[in-house]
């Protein structure tokens, strides 16, 4: 019995430990918004009617320079889907404006590509 619980702790740890390992965000950022870790940087996603704004951090919640960055996002699905292209804005801002004020909780997808060259994607 004591080795099937050793075990069970063991395996709780090791679960546990992958868990704190991760870098994928769920929780929400400085403005709000919801967090996704991207090419080396947390993205913050906000929307606010037509006009979407990522704020960009490093490990230690910094803000990350948004100069060099290129972000796209595909707002949407199906036919009311829109692509949004955002432009670097004032320090860790990028900033893009939708032609039509996507639905309340429709899916974003962000393509990003940082100032290195490396892309990747985030989904909110």
């Amino acid at each position: 019995m004591r080795t099937i619980l050793l075990a069970a702790l063991a395996a709780v740890s090791i679960s546990t430990g992958a868990l704190a390992q991760s870098h994928g965000h769920s929780d929400q950022g400085a403005h709000g918004g919801r967090m996704q870790d991207v090419v080396g940087v947390h993205a913050e996603l906000l929307v606010s009617e037509r006009n979407l704004t990522v704020h960009l951090y490093d490990e230690a919640g910094k803000p990350v320079p948004s100069a060099g960055y290129t972000v796209s996002a595909l707002v949407g699905a199906g036919q009311a889907r829109q692509v949004v292209q955002l432009a670097p804005g004032s320090e860790n801002t990028l900033t893009g404006t939708a032609p039509t004020a996507p639905a309340r909780g429709a899916p974003v997808t962000l393509q990003v590509k940082n100032p290195a060259g490396r892309s990747g994607q985030a989904r909110y």
